[in-house]
């Protein structure tokens, strides 16, 4: 392809991308017309954040006291741990209490304590708005920490859930020491402190019962001291009203961005290219516990301002505009070519028919 050409496509890319985001802006608009509560941002984003926590306690608070079953609860507070990856999203990108930084920053430590598996949301805002500049690039630092580009294999199924397994696996894959050494010191520095509480707890509870089911299959049960099984206890109770749903919220949403993203071959600035649609029936279950994102996230590259219900509210109109410009739906070919946008084979012959 020659540059005029190259230069011609670019160009079309463009245009196609604002229709989308000139299609999208107005819904938000009429939607806001039409209903004059969505106009007070702040105090919806607010809301929603005291929704969630009201949640995430009742339903803990339920099932400490007997009243509630355990996965009832952890079903239910992964879901709204969603709600506020969500509120984290749109805080990132300074959408409630833009100006007030007391109220913001409030919010963003609130959103971390719901969430405490996940890295510092004041460094992550920095690694997500270069996500924006640089989507599917090698310096894309968001996307590729949460396996995008990964191929899929056993590896990548350990590391798409577990944050500090994935940190670990790149470590080991580290050529040299001070590799090594620097992804260390850049995983402390990111999950400290609530991280690496969160995913200590959660391996010292995967231990403590696997040893307990190997000693109870050899029958040969372990004699715990009382302090060991007292801390136990606590930790038992955390894996359900806290841990455990965030290890759940971690693996759906990483699995789903990990997947809509394309990585490796993406022209750098076309959104286009950047993400598709992912949204078949059988997804569901993995949607439900981040808030249907492989639906709505796509949108959010072309219009990046909007908060996360409007953008739920837009769909039908964002997906047939989206669909209209050549933006990809449920493209599944993406998980046996590493999230590449084009298969490499088919790079290669592209690239022999264009020297012929």
């Amino acid at each position: 392809m020659d540059g005029t050409s190259a230069s011609l496509q670019r160009h079309n890319a463009a245009q196609r991308s604002a229709h989308i985001r000139e299609v999208v802006l107005a819904k938000g608009v009429e939607l806001r017309e039409r209903y004059p509560i969505l106009k007070h941002q702040d105090a919806l984003g607010a809301g929603i954040l005291a929704l969630a926590l009201i949640g995430m306690i009742g339903s803990a608070a339920l099932y400490i006291s007997g009243h509630m079953a355990w996965w009832v609860c952890l079903l239910l507070n992964a879901f709204f741990a969603s709600l506020t990856h969500e509120l984290e999203h749109d805080l990132i990108h300074s959408m409630y209490f833009r100006k007030q930084r007391v109220p913001h920053n409030l919010m963003m430590g609130l959103v971390w304590l719901a969430r405490p598996s996940t890295i510092n949301p004041w460094i992550r805002r920095h690694l997500h708005l270069n996500h924006h500049k640089v989507s599917g690039t090698e310096t894309d630092m968001e996307e590729r920490a949460i396996t995008n580009g990964e191929p899929w294999g056993f590896a990548r199924l350990l590391m798409v859930g577990d944050n500090v397994m994935s940190a670990f696996i790149r470590m080991l894959r580290a050529k040299t020491w001070a590799h090594k050494s620097s992804i260390i010191k850049r995983t402390l520095k990111v999950y400290a402190p609530l991280a690496l509480v969160h995913w200590g707890a959660w391996y010292v509870f995967l231990g403590f019962h696997a040893a307990n089911g190997v000693a109870y299959l050899l029958g040969a049960p372990i004699e715990w001291s009382a302090t060991t099984l007292s801390v136990m206890q606590v930790i038992d109770i955390a894996a359900v009203v806290i841990i455990g749903p965030n290890v759940l919220r971690t693996f759906c949403l990483h699995f789903i961005s990990s997947n809509m993203h394309y990585y490796g071959d993406v022209e750098l600035g076309n959104v286009l290219q950047q993400c598709q649609v992912l949204n078949p029936w059988w997804l569901w279950p993995l949607q439900a516990f981040c808030f249907n994102f492989g639906s709505s996230h796509g949108i959010h590259h072309f219009v990046v301002k909007e908060p996360f219900y409007i953008r739920q509210m837009t769909v039908p109109v964002a997906h047939k505009v989206m669909r209209e410009m050549g933006v990809r739906f449920n493209d599944f070919g993406t998980f046996g070519r590493a999230n590449r946008f084009v298969r490499r084979d088919e790079i290669a012959v592209a690239g022999e028919a264009v020297e012929a």
